[in-house]
């Protein structure tokens, strides 16, 4: 499965991955690489907990990454 990933940079260093599809599913790591092996993990483990609480999993339909400038 594929869902998308919104990293930023920390406040105090290190950055911060969040999967919107997933909610509550956030992680961090001092690199990139480190915050999206962690968000990774984190995306597995709570689909794990999905399916063996026989929840739905959820798909990421219709999402578009846009910018917008503004004044």
């Amino acid at each position: 499965m594929r869902y998308t990933v919104i990293l930023e940079k920390g406040r105090e260093g290190g950055y911060v991955a969040l999967c919107p599809a997933l909610p509550g599913c956030v992680s961090q790591g001092l690199t990139r690489n480190e915050a999206m092996d962690n968000i990774r993990e984190a995306a597995e483990v709570y689909l794990e907990a999905l399916q063996e609480d026989d929840l739905p999993i959820p798909e990421e339909t219709g999402r578009e990454i846009l910018d917008i400038e503004v004044a």
